[in-house]
C-alpha cells in the first residue's frame, strides 16, 4: 500500500466522520425549525378563531336574541361560528383543521376522538395548563396541534348545559336531550384545537438541509484535493527524485546529477543530508581506488 493510499484513507475517516457529525448536529435543528413555523401558522390560526368567536358574541348573538325564543340557532354560538368558517379553509387546505372538541358536546359532531380525549384528559388533569402543543403520525405526515382548554367560565353557559329542563326548548327540539348536559362551573369540558401539518416545512427543511451538506461535503471534496495536490509535489515528488538517484548511485552511477532540492522544509533537508553523503561515498571511492 503506497504512502497516498494510506494518506487518502487517513483523510477519508475523518471527512466522513465530519460529515455525519454535521447531519446529526443540524437535522434536528432543521426539524425544530419547521416545528416552529408549524407552531406559529397554528398560533395565527388559534387566534383568528378566538377573533370569530368574539365578533360572534358580541356582535351577531344580540341580533338573533329575537329570534332564539322561538327557535334555535346555532349561528348565534360562537364555537359554531368559528368552525364553519374554518370549514372554508379546510376545503382549501384540508391537513389544516380547527376543532372545538368536547368530552359530552350538544352537537355529536363535536364530540372528541381518541387523541382529542387525550388533550382534554391533559388539561383536566392540570387545571392550570393554558395550552397544549402535541404531534402525531399520519398518513400525511406528521402533524402538529395547538390546543387551549375550554371551561365553564361563564355562569350563562349553564342555562343550555346544565340540565336539559333547563335549556330551551328550541336547542331540546334540534339537537335532542341526551348530549350536552351535566357541565358545571369551571370544569373542562373540551378543547379548541388546531391542527397544522409539518410536511410543507419539513420539505423546505429538508431542502436546507441537503443544501448545507452538499456544501459541506464540496469543502471537504475541496480540501480532500488540496491536501492531495500538496501531498504530490511536495511529498511525494521529491522523495521519487530522491529514489531514483539513490537507486542510481547504489548501481555505482556516480555522474549522476545530484537532486537539487527546493525550500527549507523537511524533504530539502533531507535532500541535501543525501547529497553530502553521495559526495562522502564517491570521494571514498576514488581513494580507495586510487
Amino acid at each position: 500500500m503506497g504512502l497516498r493510499t494510506k494518506f487518502n484513507l487517513l483523510m477519508l475517516l475523518p471527512l466522513l466522520l465530519g460529515m455525519a457529525l454535521a447531519a446529526g448536529f443540524s437535522w434536528p435543528l432543521v426539524y425544530r425549525q419547521a416545528r416552529t413555523a408549524a407552531l406559529q401558522d397554528a398560533a395565527i390560526m388559534m387566534a383568528g378563531a378566538s377573533a370569530i368567536s368574539a365578533y360572534t358574541d358580541r356582535e351577531i348573538a344580540p341580533l338573533l336574541e329575537t329570534q332564539l325564543k322561538t327557535r334555535f340557532l346555532p349561528q348565534s354560538i360562537p364555537f359554531w361560528a368559528a368552525q364553519n368558517n374554518f370549514r372554508s379553509v379546510t376545503a382549501e387546505f384540508p391537513n389544516y383543521t380547527f376543532k372545538e372538541a368536547a368530552l359530552n358536546p350538544t352537537n355529536p359532531a363535536d364530540r372528541a376522538t381518541d387523541w382529542e380525549t387525550d388533550i382534554i384528559e391533559a388539561f383536566r388533569r392540570d387545571p392550570k395548563r393554558a395550552d397544549l402543543v402535541t404531534e402525531r403520525a399520519t398518513p400525511d405526515g406528521p402533524v402538529l396541534s395547538y390546543a387551549r382548554p375550554i371551561r365553564v367560565s361563564d355562569a350563562a353557559c349553564l342555562r343550555c348545559h346544565s340540565t336539559p329542563a333547563a335549556a330551551p326548548p328550541p336547542m331540546i327540539d334540534l339537537y335532542g336531550s341526551n348530549n350536552g348536559f351535566g357541565w358545571k362551573m369551571n370544569e373542562v369540558v373540551g378543547a379548541a384545537i388546531v391542527s397544522v401539518p409539518m410536511q410543507v416545512a419539513l420539505a423546505d427543511g429538508l431542502r436546507t438541509f441537503e443544501f448545507l451538506l452538499a456544501g459541506l461535503g464540496a469543502v471537504f471534496l475541496v480540501v480532500y484535493l488540496a491536501m492531495n495536490l500538496l501531498l504530490h509535489f511536495v511529498v511525494l515528488r521529491p522523495i521519487r527524485r530522491l529514489s531514483t538517484v539513490a537507486d542510481e548511485v547504489s548501481l555505482g552511477n556516480l555522474d549522476v546529477p545530484e537532486y537539487k532540492p527546493r525550500g527549507r522544509d523537511e524533504i530539502a533537508s533531507l535532500a541535501q543530508s543525501f547529497n553530502r553523503m553521495r559526495r562522502s561515498v564517491a570521494n571514498a571511492l576514488r581513494l580507495l581506488d586510487g
